[in-house]
């Protein structure tokens, strides 16, 4: 027998780059998929769409997003810089170092909507597991959420 394909846990990875729930790792937390389109990119789903986990945790809670996009950051710098290095090279008596500078703030210029995502769905990982029980109601429930300050990240 085959098991269905449903029924599989997600990959983590995967999911975390899709910007999917990390409870059940298949519904959206955005309700734009585009993070290019700078009006909507960052308009969260109040709960997933699938297994009705909430998204707004408490108030303040996405200011800690702040150090996962730091880290995620300096690994692309580092990257940039090993990439730079091994192929074109640094040298004292030139301007390369310059030139990857700048293409190092343009990759993070670019890349920067689709990191402010990743960097809130890693967060709420942290805080939220995945349950192989989804389906049947197992919702981690806030406990502190202010109703007037709800959406103030």
């Amino acid at each position: 027998m085959c098991a269905h394909h449903s029924d599989r846990k997600p990959n983590v990875i995967a999911s975390v780059l899709q910007t999917k729930c990390p409870r059940c790792r298949r519904g959206q937390m955005y309700k734009h998929s585009n993070p290019y389109n700078l009006k909507t990119y960052m308009q969260m789903n109040e709960t997933c769409n699938v297994c009705g986990q909430p998204f707004d945790i408490e108030v303040g809670f996405y200011y800690g997003t702040s150090y996962v996009s730091y880290a995620i950051s300096i690994a692309i710098c580092v990257a940039t810089f090993i990439a730079w290095w091994v192929f074109i090279g640094f040298s004292l008596n030139d301007n390369r170092i310059f030139w990857w500078l700048g293409a190092n703030a343009f990759i993070l210029l670019l890349v920067q909507p689709w990191l402010m995502r990743v960097s809130r769905t890693i967060w709420l990982s942290f805080f939220v597991r995945y349950s192989k029980d989804w389906n049947k109601g197992d919702i981690m429930v806030p406990e502190r959420t202010n109703e007037a300050h709800m959406g103030n990240w």
